[in-house]
Order: C-alpha cells, then structure tokens, then sequence
C-alpha cells in the first residue's frame, strides 16, 4: 500500500486489511481514536511499535513518556509538526510491509 491509499483509507470506517499494529495506531489516531490507537501500539513490542507509542505520546503532550518511547525506538526524539511526523512513520511502516 502507498501512503497516498493509506491517507485516503481513514476515510473508511475500518482500517484496511493486513496492516501492522503500529499502522493501524496511527490509522486509528487520524481518526481521533487516541485510546486505541494507544492499544495498537503498546501491542508491538518491536521498534516500531516503540516508534507509535512516542509519537502518541507525544500528541497527547506527554514529552517525557514520548522520550522514553524515542529511545526503546532507536529513534531521536521528533521535533516536527506532528502531522509530518506521523507522514513520516506512516511512509517509513509502509515501505516496511
């Protein structure tokens, strides 16, 4: 799946079949699911999930839990516009599939 389909698909009313955990977070975070998108993330126990789990925290202003997260990553702590940043995890999970 190419990221224009992914960003098209939170639209629908289910993220589409075969995604990771981590991707469906971030599909279900798009679409104001925090909690769930939270459930998603915490459920992959690799870096990508680790990946999510920051950014989440991120969104909901938890800079400190976001930096734990960024380092079980593997990743610098993001200073982007948070929708850039879940461009970018979404893009790079993508290629990943």
């Amino acid at each position: 799946m190419d990221m224009v389909t992914f960003e098209h698909s939170i639209e629908n009313a289910a993220p589409p079949d075969g995604l990771s955990k981590p991707l469906q977070a971030l599909w279900q975070e798009a679409k104001g699911a925090w909690d769930e998108a939270h459930s998603l993330a915490q459920a992959d126990k690799g870096p990508a999930g680790a990946w999510v789990h920051a950014y989440l925290h991120r969104v909901e202003g938890d800079l400190r839990n976001a930096g734990y997260w960024y380092r079980r990553a593997g990743r610098p702590a993001s200073e982007q516009a948070l929708r850039d940043e879940w461009r970018a995890i979404a893009t790079a999970l993508l290629a990943e599939q």
